[in-house]
């Protein structure tokens, strides 16, 4: 699945190296082709319940998953 810039989705693994965990919510700041053979790659910011920057990865398409309605923030 394609994603579009800013859209927010969910971790899909644990990232212990930021303290993130699967199910946490990111927004999509940059979209990295791939190659043939790669996977697309995309740049995540996760901010905290303020709005605050706490991450900035780059993580594959297969890391992250679509949020859902009936996911509790």
């Amino acid at each position: 699945m394609a994603y579009p810039l800013f859209t927010c989705v969910a971790l899909a693994k644990d990232f212990p190296e930021y303290s993130l965990h699967e199910g946490d919510l990111a927004t999509i700041v940059e979209i990295h082709q791939g190659g043939p053979a790669q996977e697309t790659g995309y740049s995540l910011e996760v901010f905290n319940a303020v709005g605050e920057t706490i991450a900035l990865l780059v993580v594959e398409e297969s890391s992250i998953s679509p949020v859902t309605r009936n996911e509790i923030l």
